[in-house]
């Protein structure tokens, strides 16, 4: 049960920072570390990380993101399954 609460966490968590990392790079503001958007997707949240690029249509046109982001996707789902 845990294990599940956390991979939704995370995945949640990860689509958030997606969302909100993408609102401040269109306000000019302060932005999140693309290496902590990687930390919290290589933490499970790679799917999460991974919905929110094209839902928000943010860091779709950087390779290490465009593979990097699936990889750790494919990765978390052979961990956590």
């Amino acid at each position: 049960m845990v294990k599940w609460s956390y991979f939704v966490f995370i995945n949640i968590f990860a689509f958030i920072m997606m969302g909100l990392d993408k609102r401040k790079a269109k306000k000019k503001q302060w932005r999140t570390p693309e290496s902590t958007l990687f930390l919290i997707a290589a933490a499970g949240g790679g799917i999460g990380a991974w919905i929110g690029m094209y839902i928000f249509h943010h860091k779709t046109h950087k390779n290490k993101f465009v593979f990097g982001i699936p990889l750790l996707a494919a990765l978390g789902v052979y961990v956590w399954i």
